[in-house]
C-alpha cells in the first residue's frame, strides 16, 4: 500500500484499524443477475443501452480492488469478474468480502425490505462483526399505518412501536425526510392537533390508494422530533441519493433552524453522505456541538477521486465530529470497497499533512483512529 504519497506508519495504522461502519445496510440473500448487479453500482435507476455501469469511477474501483479478492488480476474485465463471482455462491461471497473488509462493527439501517437482505443476526454471522440496528423513523410510521389505526391513535401507536424497537437494542435512529419531501421543512415541533390532522389525511389517502409512504411535512417533522426525544444518535440523509430525491432541496443548510432548536437537547445529529454539500455539512459540524457528518457513499461513487473528497472533509470540521461509513448495501463488494477506498484516501490525506511538516505523525494516527472508529464508539456506545 505504501507509495510516494503514503507513509508506512500511517498505512500500518489504517490497515490494522477495525473500523466502525456507522451507516450501512444489509446484503442480499440471493445473488443478483448482471443487470441488478450493475444497478447497484450507481444511484441511477437505469442503464443506458449499449453502456455499462462498470464504466465509471465506482466500476473501475471495484474491478481494481475486488478482483484480487476473488483470485483475479486487478483491473479484470467486467465479464470475467461477474463470471468469477458467480462461481462462489452468495453466502461465500458475503463472508469473503465482509470478512476481509476490516470492519469490526456495522450499524445497520434496517429500512430495506427484510425479505431481500440478511437479518442482523445473519449479517453478524457472515461478517464475524458486531451488528447493531439503526431504526428508520419513516418505516416505523409506515408499519403502524398498515395496522388500520385511527388518526386519534397514531401518536400513541407510533410511540409504542418506536420504543419497542429501541428497547430491543437499536442504538440510533434515521430519517429519510430528504426522500419523502426534502429538507426545506418547517421543523418547529408540531403540536398534537397538527399531527392528528395530518395523520387523518394520510390514513384517508391510504384507504383510498392503498399506498403507504409517509410524506406529509408535518408528520415528517413529528418523526424527526421523535428521534431527537429518543436521545440516541439521529442520522439524517442529506445530499446525494437516487432519483427519488430533489438534490437542490437536500442541502444540509436547510436543517440549520432545526439544528438550532435541538442544540439545548443535545441529541447527536449525524449528517449522512453529504456530497456535494460536504463543505456545508462540515460548517454545521464546526458551528454546532451536536452535529457530526460523514462522506459515506460518495467515497465509493467517486472511486479514485475519493482522495480529494476525504481531504476536503478534513478542512474545517473538528476531527471529533467526523465518522466513517460505507453506505454499503445489497452486494458485499460495496462494504469492502468503502473500507478500502477510505483507508487509501485517508492515508494519502494524512501523509500529505505530515510530509508538509504541518502535523506530527502522532497527530495523524490520532485522527485516523478517531474518524475510523473512536468517534462512533463514543457516540453509539461500545456495546
Amino acid at each position: 500500500m505504501a507509495t510516494a504519497e503514503h507513509l508506512p506508519e500511517i498505512d500500518e495504522c489504517l490497515d490494522s484499524l477495525r473500523l466502525v461502519d456507522h451507516h450501512c445496510h444489509s446484503v442480499f440473500t440471493r445473488g443478483p443477475d448482471r443487470s441488478a448487479f450493475e444497478l447497484a453500482l450507481s444511484e441511477s435507476h437505469a442503464i443506458v443501452p449499449g453502456s455499462s455501469h462498470f464504466d465509471s469511477q465506482l466500476g473501475f474501483a471495484l474491478l481494481r480492488w475486488c478482483s484480487p479478492v476473488l483470485g483475479l488480476d486487478a483491473h479484470e474485465t467486467p465479464d470475467a469478474y461477474f463470471e468469477r463471482r458467480g462461481s462462489f455462491g452468495t453466502e461465500k461471497l458475503n463472508r469473503l468480502f465482509l470478512g476481509t473488509s476490516g470492519v469490526g462493527r456495522y450499524l445497520v439501517d434496517t429500512g430495506f425490505p427484510s425479505d431481500q437482505v440478511l437479518s442482523l443476526a445473519q449479517l453478524a454471522s457472515v461478517s464475524e462483526a458486531r451488528c447493531d440496528e439503526i431504526v428508520r423513523l419513516e418505516q416505523v410510521a409506515d408499519d403502524v399505518a398498515r395496522t388500520g389505526i385511527r388518526a386519534s391513535e397514531f401518536v400513541e401507536a407510533f410511540t409504542a412501536e418506536f420504543e419497542r424497537r429501541l428497547a430491543a437494542g437499536a442504538v440510533g435512529t434515521k430519517s429519510v425526510a430528504a426522500y419523502r419531501y426534502g429538507l426545506d421543512l418547517d421543523l418547529e415541533r408540531p403540536d398534537p392537533g397538527e399531527v392528528r390532522r395530518a395523520a387523518g389525511q394520510w390514513l384517508a389517502e391510504i384507504a383510498t390508494t392503498g399506498a403507504v409512504r409517509v410524506s406529509d411535512p408535518t408528520l415528517l417533522g413529528f418523526l424527526l422530533w421523535a428521534g431527537v426525544d429518543a436521545r440516541v444518535p439521529l442520522q439524517v440523509h442529506v445530499a446525494l441519493g437516487d432519483g427519488d430525491l430533489d438534490l437542490l432541496r437536500c442541502n444540509p443548510l436547510h436543517l440549520t433552524p432545526f439544528i438550532r432548536l435541538t442544540e439545548a437537547i443535545g441529541t447527536p445529529i449525524l449528517l449522512l453522505h453529504c456530497y456535494p454539500y460536504h463543505r456545508e455539512a462540515a460548517y454545521l459540524a464546526h458551528i454546532f456541538p451536536h452535529v457530526y457528518f460523514d462522506v459515506g457513499l460518495a467515497v465509493n461513487l467517486v472511486g479514485s477521486q475519493s482522495r480529494q473528497i476525504v481531504a476536503e472533509s478534513l478542512e474545517l470540521a473538528p476531527f471529533a465530529k467526523q465518522l466513517y461509513s460505507s453506505d454499503g448495501w445489497g452486494i458485499p463488494e460495496l462494504h469492502f470497497l468503502g473500507s478500502r477506498l477510505w483507508r487509501q484516501a485517508m492515508s494519502s490525506a494524512l501523509a500529505s499533512h505530515v510530509q508538509n511538516g504541518d502535523w506530527s505523525i502522532g497527530q495523524a494516527l490520532k485522527v485516523a483512529t478517531m474518524i475510523g472508529a473512536g468517534n462512533a464508539e463514543r457516540l453509539y456506545g461500545r456495546g
